[in-house]
């Protein structure tokens, strides 16, 4: 039985509860999301399996999980990115975001989502219990998608597309300013 950590709307921890009695309840737990991008700015996206408990089959982005009870969030999205795409790489809080959708099943995702960003060249080894396909695809390509097919991607990963692009570029340019 997975438990998932309750969080305040300041994510302050208050509790613990089954994962999937979390998700019924829609009660707000914590969360992470993972962004890797390789060397030409083109983000990993990966393809639910179809299998997941809930938007199995959607487009998202690279990960996204709970962390555990004895976990903390930098750590648990090391752990999974691992578990979910066979590869390790430094990952860099850049916000948080808070959301709450209700999916056709009637389960309810309700996060307080930490999101990470990283960059990765290298051999990808995706757990296909996890993952059913995956492809770097540029941001303009995938803002185009999100436009024209919106139903092919998960809720928390249009909420947060546009932000982290926006903190990327922002990073980008203060790295560039101070070499």
């Amino acid at each position: 039985m997975t438990e998932v950590i309750l969080v305040d709307e300041y994510d302050v921890p208050n509790g613990l509860m089954e994962k999937m009695k979390a998700h019924e309840q829609g009660v707000l737990h914590r969360a992470f999301s993972i962004f890797i991008f390789n060397t030409k700015g083109e983000m990993l996206l990966q393809r639910r399996a179809r299998n997941k408990y809930h938007n199995g089959g959607l487009w998202s982005n690279t990960c996204c999980s709970h962390p555990l009870p004895t976990e903390d969030t930098l750590s648990a999205a090391q752990r999974r990115l691992k578990e979910e795409m066979g590869f390790n790489t430094q990952l860099a809080k850049i916000f948080d975001f808070k959301y709450k959708v209700t999916f056709e099943n009637g389960l309810t995702e309700h996060e307080f989502d930490h999101v990470f960003i990283g960059e990765y060249e290298g051999e990808i080894n995706a757990n296909f219990n996890e993952v059913s396909d995956f492809c770097f695809m540029n941001t303009q390509e995938i803002r185009q998608s999100i436009n024209s097919y919106p139903d092919k991607f998960t809720a928390w990963f249009k909420i947060a597309f546009e932000k982290v692009i926006e903190k990327k570029e922002s990073l980008v340019s203060i790295e560039k300013s101070l070499n």
